[in-house]
């Protein structure tokens, strides 16, 4: 079954464009792989693994696609990850020239516990569409669509954004949740949130959900902020590129040697604060499919033979979302691991 959420009126894709119709459920198929493949480990409390089956099923679902495909955000460089590193070629060469961000496994310990928002992901741009951001940290800060520009910022401080934000949203700053990853380099945070007024939802993981959720009225969280890994700030991003919001990142590094690496990867300022449409430009193209249940996606549901999954798909050139449930049926399926 199949459903379809269209932000403007326009549906269709220029022929003329190397992402259509079809692509868009290619990718969909490669996020669902990874998700059957993964879903063997929820709550086992074993990451790597899960981790590293959802990265096999995703290399050899993209391995299957018509196109010249370039991972720019991936499991990290090729030294310390054997696939889907950064500038891994993947597809069959043949096809459009494709930049490719991904997470086989966004929230690896979410999988691992059982926990909610964990999701296999992929976003897909014309060449030099992504941000080559190396693996370190990022801070971010993001909202919904529909707000005024410029109405948080990285320069600001939280009770200067909150305000802004409870003004533009005609609302008091004690209706406003703020999304904050629990970890201790966010306790300043999280106090000077609690101090202006605002309620907090910490989670433990699963950043790139986290800031999707600020685009659903749903969820009923108004901003994320703080700071997480930067290639799941450019998935991310992706996400926002084609649902609408506002985002903004920095770059941090702890020592030369990043430094040194963001610039072998072509990040020219190092101190420079990230646009949303500077982390993804162009035409955008996001799918995830839930590992486990979330503020977004239900997660796959398993029975002896098969599973079902729950998955998105979305475009910032026509602002069309798609969401999408499939049945699979594991007898027909080589590349799901149904063994564990």
């Amino acid at each position: 079954m199949t459903t379809a959420q269209a932000t403007i009126s326009e549906d269709g894709f220029p022929t003329n464009f190397t992402m259509d119709r079809n692509f868009a459920l290619e990718a969909v198929r490669v996020t669902e792989a990874a998700a059957l493949a993964a879903s063997h480990w929820i709550g086992k409390g074993k990451e790597k693994e899960a981790d590293q089956v959802a990265v096999n099923a995703m290399r050899d679902a993209l391995n299957g696609l018509t196109i010249n495909g370039t991972v720019v955000i991936g499991e990290g460089e090729r030294d310390k990850a054997p696939m889907l590193y950064i500038g891994e070629k993947v597809g069959t060469g043949q096809g459009p020239s494709i930049d490719i961000a991904l997470d086989p496994l966004e929230g690896t310990t979410i999988c691992a516990t059982g926990g909610p928002n964990s999701l296999a992901v992929v976003a897909m741009a014309e060449k030099g569409g992504f941000l080559h951001a190396p693996d370190v940290y990022m801070d971010k800060i993001a909202v919904g669509g529909g707000l005024p520009d410029g109405v948080v910022s990285l320069d600001a401080s939280i009770e200067e954004n909150l305000k802004n934000l409870a003004k533009a949203k005609q609302c008091d700053i004690s209706d406003l949740m703020v999304m904050i990853l629990e970890r201790d380099r966010h306790e300043e945070l999280i106090a000077k949130t609690r101090e202006a007024g605002a309620r907090i939802q910490l989670i433990s993981d699963g950043d790139v959900a986290g800031v999707i959720a600020t685009s659903e009225p749903d969820t009923g969280v108004d901003m994320y902020v703080g700071i997480g890994g930067a290639p799941e700030g450019v998935l991310a991003a992706a996400a926002l590129r084609c649902i609408g919001g506002q985002m903004q990142g920095k770059l941090l590094f702890k020592d030369d040697e990043q430094r040194e690496r963001a610039t072998r990867m072509g990040v020219s300022d190092l101190n420079k604060i990230y646009s949303l449409t500077e982390l993804a430009k162009g035409d955008v193209m996001f799918a995830a499919t839930g590992v486990t249940n979330g503020s977004m996606l239900d997660g796959v549901k398993r029975w002896q033979g098969g599973a079902s999954t729950h998955s998105i798909i979305m475009r910032s050139k026509t602002g069309t979302v798609r969401t999408i449930r499939a049945k699979h049926n594991f007898k027909r399926k080589t590349w799901v691991d149904n063994e564990g």
